[in-house]
């Protein structure tokens, strides 16, 4: 009889060929990749914005709203995907209509948004503790899985990816102007506070759907960690948010990769991949302004010496 410690990981070959082949052999696996694909590239859209807007403590407090979604659903039996988008909307529906970005840093805002992670995390762990069965599924809700990915809720992760993007597509130029400089655009008659509104209901759609790879807790991978790497490698704002989708999309895969052959969570290896990647554009961003500031003193150390 075999026991559960006899079963090991895949190993790598580096035959990258017939590792994909075994790969993509398994359905899991290729649901998995679909979903990280559209995740990745929501989630770092909306996260752009989101950093820009410094709503990051909202977006946390989203991802945190996942949890108590997630075990709602599995408490009392449902799917837990639409558990993750009820509760992440539901929260975005409160911090926009009670919360409100002023002048004042937005504090009223900010206490809105820390009442409401509060009391995601008092319900989270009030739906656990009333669970009765074996609930083995905290672990994953909390850092992520790519094992229960199905077919249907890929299909439900592109379209409410595709109704996120197209609305950002929409109003996009707009948003823009408001979160660069509210006050202007509400004097040129830009609807700030609905869009205000309208992209937190995105944003807690885009952590619903970052929640199922990464988990609650590890969401930031994801919404935060690309957004924030491509600001350090460029102040241009189209190229800024092309290479936050490309930095989410490429995490995410090697994530999916390292977690394929190695028996940790998702969540660990996404998180990490994207953290190296922050670091790297650190060092690479310090390393370009020391060039810079070389090269600044060089013509004037040239200048002080002919005239001595």
């Amino acid at each position: 009889m075999m026991l559960a410690s006899d079963v090991s990981s895949p190993l790598f070959s580096w035959n990258l060929v017939a590792d994909f082949q075994d790969i993509w052999s398994y359905a899991f696996m290729v649901n998995a990749f679909r979903a990280g694909l559209i995740v990745s590239v929501v989630c770092a859209v909306v996260g752009w914005f989101m950093v820009l807007r410094r709503q990051t403590f909202a977006g946390h407090t989203l991802s945190v709203a996942a949890f108590p979604g997630a075990s709602l659903a599995v408490l009392v039996g449902f799917s837990t995907t639409l558990g993750y988008f009820g509760f992440c909307v539901a929260a975005a529906l409160v911090i926009a209509l009670l919360g409100r970005k002023g002048r004042a840093n937005g504090a009223e805002e900010s206490a809105v948004t820390g009442t409401v992670q509060a009391f995601a995390l008092a319900c989270g762990y009030l739906f656990i503790s009333l669970y009765k069965g074996l609930l083995e599924g905290p672990t994953a809700l909390l850092f992520g899985s790519f094992l229960g990915i199905t077919t249907s809720q890929v299909t439900l992760l592109a379209i409410v990816g595709a109704v996120v993007l197209a609305v950002l597509a929409v109003i996009g130029r707009p948003l823009l102007f408001a979160s660069v400089d509210p006050e202007v655009a509400a004097g040129r008659g830009v609807p700030v506070r609905l869009l205000s509104a309208l992209f937190l209901v995105l944003l807690g759609a885009a952590t619903a759907e970052a929640s199922q790879i990464t988990g609650t807790l590890l969401v930031f991978a994801l919404m935060v960690i690309p957004a924030a790497t491509a600001n350090q490698l460029t102040a241009r704002p189209g190229l800024s948010l092309l290479l936050s989708v490309l930095l989410a999309l490429g995490a995410c895969w090697a994530g999916l990769l390292a977690a394929y052959y190695q028996p940790y969570p998702l969540g660990f290896f996404v998180t990490g991949f994207a953290f190296a990647g922050y670091v790297l554009a650190h060092v690479v961003r310090r390393g370009r302004e020391a060039l810079e500031r070389s090269r600044e003193r060089g013509p004037v150390a040239v200048g002080l010496g002919g005239a001595a």
